[in-house]
């Protein structure tokens, strides 16, 4: 049985979750903010929209790509040489975006680099560590642990960023966001190990990476979840990148985008912690389910209700509190299904259909945009696809692969 694991220790290693979260608010900051650059880069470089929303599209598309095998190498060989590569591909990243001076260094920087540190710095590095080191009783609690440290990374970038702006300019900017990037490796000390030194131990099959990647594209509750997936990515990554351009075009005051930003980050916090909790307890089919109809209720009445600053703000603390609840969920549903093994690497293959849900969502934004001069042909596609993702995430089951030509590993 995938899922029979017996603690070595018992209770939460704390000094692991504790570094894990800091390190989750070090790689999900910066990319949050994002947004907040879009308007002085472009108004600095005479670049339109759809020049910045392809760098930022490619960012995610590179994040999703990426953590497949990111997550493979964390699983053989370790995290915290994984995290090392993420302080300096992101680091690098960030300091060639500031200082591009065309778009293809734009895309390099902070499409393929920033994209890359935030593969191998993100939920399927982190969350693959706690669940060698969590039994499963509390697995899905600690990631609801790691998604909120990724949601308060938004809600103190946010400021910090716009803090940042207005005294040094952007450019000045993303460079010291770069620096502080090279913290991430001191923070991922106590995260040193691979999937064979966790704190847990579980049943084992005779399995290569080749022979889980197949078993679990075969598996039609996986492949409904990672379907399902794409979804969020869409939703979120068009958000970030453009919700502080379109609440300049509606006529609201800019600062309502920052505090937009902050509150979505602080609630996510709160909503994250309470999907762990919820999910830990109830079906997480049918909560990914609720979530998804909700994000798509949430942003129709958003659109078709009067557009103030307080509606802005309600919009914000709504989706905050479910913008990263997906994660625990999908997470321990992979872990549930195939183990934790070779869980960087399949949690790595559902996230790249999330990554590439997250570059539609942001190259669409700006190239409808350039093109109808709204963003409303997105916010309605939105609204479809998280009517689709309610649809497919309903018949998943939550249980183990059933797998009765493997033999147990000796």
């Amino acid at each position: 049985m995938i899922q029979s694991s017996t603690a070595k220790p018992s209770g939460i290693p704390w000094l692991i979750i504790i570094a894990g979260c800091l390190i989750a608010v070090m790689t999900f900051g910066p990319r949050s903010s994002m947004g907040l650059f879009q308007l002085p880069l472009l108004h600095d470089k005479g670049w339109d929209r759809t020049t910045f929303g392809m760098a930022i599209a490619l960012q995610n598309l590179f994040w999703g790509i990426g953590q497949p095998f990111f997550g493979a190498i964390a699983d053989k060989f370790g995290t915290w040489r994984v995290l090392l590569m993420s302080a300096i591909l992101y680091g690098a990243g960030l300091i060639l975006m500031a200082w591009a001076s065309t778009p293809g260094m734009l895309y390099a920087g902070g499409g393929l680099l920033v994209g890359l540190g935030i593969a191998s710095g993100s939920f399927g590095t982190i969350l693959s560590a706690f669940a060698r080191n969590v039994s499963a009783e509390k697995r899905t609690f600690v990631f609801g642990l790691g998604t909120a440290a990724g949601s308060a990374g938004m809600f103190v970038f946010s400021p910090l960023s716009l803090a940042l702006i207005e005294r040094f300019g952007w450019s000045d900017a993303l460079v010291y966001l770069g620096i502080a990037m090279l913290i991430v490796p001191l923070l991922a000390i106590p995260l040193r190990g691979n999937s064979s030194s966790g704190r847990i131990s579980e049943a084992q099959y005779k399995q290569s990476m080749g022979e889980a990647l197949r078993e679990a594209l075969g598996h039609r509750s996986y492949v409904l979840l990672t379907t399902g997936f794409f979804v969020c990515g869409f939703q979120l990554a068009f958000i970030t990148a453009h919700f502080p351009a379109y609440i300049s075009d509606i006529g609201i005051d800019a600062k309502y985008a920052v505090l937009a930003l902050a509150l979505i980050g602080f609630f996510n916090v709160i909503g994250s912690l309470a999907s762990g909790v919820i999910s830990q307890r109830y079906s997480k089919p049918k909560f990914l389910t609720y979530l998804y109809i909700g994000r798509s209720v949430l942003v129709a009445a958003f659109l078709l209700l009067p557009q103030t600053g307080a509606s802005v703000v309600v919009f914000a603390i709504v989706m905050g509190l479910m913008w990263l609840s997906t994660v625990p969920p999908t997470n321990a549903l992979v872990a549930i299904m195939f183990g934790t093994r070779y869980l960087g690497m399949l949690g790595g293959i559902v996230f790249l259909s999330h990554q590439i849900g997250s570059f539609l969502g942001v190259w669409l934004g700006g190239y409808l945009y350039d093109h109808f001069g709204s963003y409303n042909p997105v916010w309605w596609l939105s609204v479809v696809l998280g009517i689709f993702a309610a649809i497919v995430h309903w018949p998943i089951e939550e249980r183990q692969a059933d797998r009765p030509a493997l033999q147990p590993a000796e």
